[in-house]
């Protein structure tokens, strides 16, 4: 049964039968008054001002307190920041909600400095804690796993996981969420064995000398097998959303994304924010060969699920895989070699050719799209597919978004801005992977740029930033940090001149992220008549020795206060 479905039933269920009592957020108070604080209104000009206005859902008036303090009347509350920073929430620029809550329906199998595991035997205890009470056809996940911080310095294998059964079907994913391993008793059950073919723009690992699998499957291969293994029950559904929820809000993002949905799993989500389970806005990014599919073929009308927490993105498509994950498509080979394989450069998850039908048909369509671009040599398709597209059909703002560009070239950053492509880029990666990003993938001089905000930025190229949670946990607080001092795990410096400051790296999450999705008449900033989605932190992000120690106090969307610390 799809997730979706399971979701929608048990919101049924927990209503029904008392398992869940919903606690909705108070309703928008008519005027509310903030003064005496920072605000960062995030607009066009990075204006700060000492105090705003809300009336109901939506922004009245910024100023300072003398001005809002003659608004306030006997029913105004008033509200005094002492000082404190408020400003627009966090726009989630992308990222796989509510993946986050992975952590109490399977087990965390994640290294330092998200996790504990550091080895594989360590790795497999973790699976054995939750392997009691499985049934042969109920499937074990477990999430995060990270072989190059393992003492083994290796991918788990279907003999590692069949020490921790061989009865019940185990499926474990990378870090990366492009590969994944399974048992014997999963691969069984997936139907994949030394007769199977490799899919188009994935691999089933073999065992060395043999056909038959040694139990990872990269890329195309894992998202099918994801797709089956992580059919969770019921129950497992809706507390992994409520998780995510909770987390989210109290991190303060007032727009999450799921960025790669099909419309069952869309319709899920959007019933459960529209009985108030999901409180925040939620951005869908439809894949192109589900609901896309269904969407360019005249089978669903965004409009039909769209509402004002709703917002249906553009189309996603994935172009190839993840650099930590040798998966990335590269036009120069690895740094350290692939198996002893001088010349692996990655692969596409898509042939050039495909991809250039694909982005024709929905750009044909008037659809904006979103293509996930590690490698330099897949930006270099994207682009190659987007520019035919437009010189066929022009569109004058098009804005397709390259999620990710990680490896973009300053060649490939100045022709994204020629045809009004925007990136997306995981600036966090300089801390979680900055590394073995210079030690192992892609060496010192090619990691120094990756992510490359302040070339965009010298060039006018607006971006935004952003997590992939939960490929990484949903710390906005250190996306901004990441992004300003570019500072690893090891306490390197990855790339000193991609620096930029506190402000551009604020407005890449709030303003900059809003606009990418069509969104700037209505939420990333805060300025008169747009939708009061505000943020207060009890310290100042501009001036702020460790951005990282400072905490949300209280989150609000549509006026309505949906945490408090």
């Amino acid at each position: 049964m799809k997730l979706a479905l399971k979701i929608v039933l048990a919101l049924v269920v927990a209503l029904g039968l008392g398992y869940y009592v919903l606690v909705l957020p108070p309703a928008a108070p008519e005027h509310r008054v903030f003064l005496n604080g920072q605000v960062l209104s995030m607009d066009g000009e990075s204006r700060i001002f000492e105090a705003i206005s809300v009336k109901g859902e939506r922004i009245h008036r910024l100023g300072s307190n003398e001005e809002m303090q003659a608004l306030v009347d006997d029913d105004t509350i008033v509200t005094d920041l002492e000082g404190k920073t408020l400003m627009p929430g966090f726009v989630d620029a992308h990222g796989h909600f509510p993946g986050s809550g992975l952590t109490v329906v399977s087990a965390d199998l994640s290294s330092p400095p998200v996790g504990t595991v550091t080895t594989m035997a360590e790795l497999q205890e973790r699976l054995r804690e939750r392997v009691a009470g499985k049934g042969e056809d109920k499937w074990l996940s477990g999430f995060g796993y990270d072989d190059t911080l393992l003492a083994e310095k290796r991918h788990p294998t279907r003999d590692d996981l069949d020490a921790v059964s061989t009865d019940v079907p185990i499926y474990i994913t990378h870090v990366s969420g492009h590969m994944g391993v399974g048992n014997s008793r999963a691969l069984e059950l997936l139907e994949i064995n030394a007769e199977t073919e490799d899919p188009v723009g994935g691999v089933i690992a073999r065992r060395p000398g043999s056909r038959e699998p040694e139990g990872r499957l990269e890329e195309t291969a894992h998202m099918r097998a994801a797709a089956i293994t992580l059919d969770f029950s019921t129950w497992d559904g809706i507390r992994m959303i409520l998780a995510a929820t909770r987390e989210y809000a109290s991190m303060g993002v007032t727009t999450a994304q799921s960025g790669g949905t099909d419309r069952s799993l869309a319709q899920g989500l959007a019933s459960m924010s529209q009985a108030g389970i999901i409180q925040h806005r939620l951005v869908l990014f439809p894949f192109y060969d589900s609901l896309g599919d269904e969407w360019i073929k005249g089978e669903f009308a965004p409009e039909d699920m769209a509402t004002d927490k709703i917002i249906l993105g553009p189309v996603k498509v994935v172009a190839d895989g993840s650099i930590q994950g040798y998966t990335g498509y590269l036009s120069e080979p690895y740094h350290v070699p692939f198996h002893g394989d001088a010349e692996f450069r990655g692969y596409p998850a898509i042939p050039r050719e495909t991809l250039v039908q694909i982005v024709s048909d929905f750009h044909g369509a008037n659809i904006q799209l979103a293509i996930h671009g590690n490698g330099d040599a897949s930006i270099d398709d994207i682009l190659h597919a987007f520019e035919l597209a437009q010189a066929e059909n022009p569109v004058e703002d098009p804005r397709l978004v390259i999620i990710h560009s990680q490896m973009a070239r300053d060649d490939q950053l100045q022709k994204m801005k020629d045809l009004g492509v925007t990136p997306s880029f995981f600036s966090a990666h300089t801390y979680y992977w900055g590394d073995r990003h210079r030690d192992i993938f892609m060496g010192p001089e090619r990691a120094a740029r990756m992510s490359p905000t302040r070339s965009a930025e010298d060039i006018d190229l607006r971006y935004s930033v952003h997590l992939d949670t939960p490929v990484v946990p949903m710390q906005p607080m250190q996306m901004v940090w990441s992004t300003v001092n570019r500072i690893s795990t090891g306490g390197d410096v990855i790339g000193e001149a991609q620096r930029v400051s506190p402000m551009s790296a604020l407005r890449a999450t709030t303003s900059d992220a809003a606009w990418q999705i069509f969104q700037e008449d209505n939420i990333g900033s805060l300025e008169s008549g747009k939708l009061a989605d505000i943020i207060v932190l009890d310290g100042d992000p501009l001036t702020a020795e460790d951005v990282r120690e400072i905490q949300v106090v209280e989150t609000i969307v549509g006026g309505s206060t949906i945490y408090e610390r």
